[in-house]
């Protein structure tokens, strides 16, 4: 199918005010489109598209919850008012909550998947029938590399990314059969220095934070770039969730084993806990930063460069292989016997 290149293009983002929406909200910009931001965040959307605009971009917002199907509409509505419509659609915004899913209170599980699969879900339909009506365009739906591999401790998340995934997986399978040229993308990101863990809700006792390895925003936004230009069926942004999903997949039952050890460890940082209602579930976040704080962030994907450049390749693929050995080893050392770290863990 023929997709206009970036510069000819109309594309919505939700979540268009932080982290992965933020960043590829800027990086879309300098790539020269016309953009539709949503956000629940008012202030900090004025603020946004006065930057682009400052610098030369056509940029319009709409304050929404993507959570509720008419603001999802009034999306929709506001690109066909200032554009004459969109090419390409991105459902980027979501939310998280980092607990035990036995002590997760099920109406923070519900406002989840409200707005991370519902949101999802309404972009997609509004987006399709825009489509429908035009003859074609570009649909761009963020999973997760939680799609193919829950983690302890993001377990509600990690369902909303699986349910994504499916509802991904199905629509594209009936707009094969419609007359339309209409592409549709499941973007894979694994941990992203973002500030997913400040606007999560916490019921932990300490304060979150994404195992390692953790990779630039910048990296994700490339990958949608890539996306919005190219007829690809799905894009991992990150070689350690790759090489995570990929073990997971030869040893699932040990994969458990140690998931169920390692993971709620590597997701609890030295800092205490912050106050409970501090987070953006139900109401916007802190705004217009695409970073959080991390010791070592990878500026780049080795492993996403390969799916949109194949001259880099057998690199990757050199460095994937390390990586499952990697893995692999450090699942032997958690089989049957365990190890000494955990023993002193369960001990405390």
């Amino acid at each position: 199918m023929h997709i206009p290149p970036i510069e000819r293009q109309t594309i919505v983002v939700t979540g268009a005010t932080s982290g992965i929406g933020l960043a590829t909200t800027r990086h879309l910009a300098r790539l020269g489109a016309k953009l539709v931001l949503a956000a629940r965040n008012e202030d900090a959307l004025r603020q946004l598209c006065e930057e682009l605009e400052r610098a030369g971009t056509q940029a319009t917002y709409v304050v929404a919850d993507v959570g509720l199907e008419k603001d999802v509409e009034a999306i929709a509505l506001s690109a066909r008012r200032r554009f004459g419509g969109f090419d390409t659609w991105i459902n980027n915004a979501g939310v998280a909550i980092y607990g035990r899913i036995d002590e997760v209170d099920t109406a923070d599980m519900r406002r989840l998947f409200e707005t991370n699969f519902w949101g999802s879900v309404y972009g997609s339909r509004a987006a399709i029938r825009h489509f429908k009506a035009r003859g074609g365009g570009k649909l761009i739906n963020i999973g997760s590399v939680l799609s193919d591999r829950a983690i302890p401790l993001q377990g509600i998340y990690s369902a909303s990314k699986f349910a994504i995934k499916g509802f991904t997986e199905a629509l594209r399978a009936e707009m094969d059969t419609e007359p339309f040229d209409i592409s549709i993308t499941l973007i894979k990101p694994a941990a992203i220095n973002t500030p997913y863990k400040e606007h999560a809700k916490n019921y932990l006792d300490r304060a979150p934070q994404n195992p390692d390895p953790v990779y630039a925003p910048e990296a994700v936004a490339e990958a949608i770039a890539y996306a919005c230009e190219h007829d690809i069926r799905d894009l991992v942004v990150g070689l350690g969730g790759k090489a995570l999903v990929s073990m997971a997949a030869l040893a699932p039952r040990t994969a458990d084993r140690v998931m169920g050890y390692v993971m709620p460890w590597m997701q609890k940082s030295s800092k205490p806990a912050g106050p409970r209602e501090d987070h953006a579930l139900y109401r916007p976040g802190r705004d217009l930063s695409t970073r959080s704080h991390y010791p070592y962030t990878f500026e780049r994907s080795l492993y996403t460069r390969a799916r949109t450049n194949p001259g880099v390749t057998t690199a990757v693929a050199l460095a994937a292989g390390a990586g499952l050995l990697a893995l692999g080893r450090l699942t032997g050392a958690m089989g049957p016997g365990r190890d000494a770290a955990v023993r002193r863990r369960r001990s405390r």
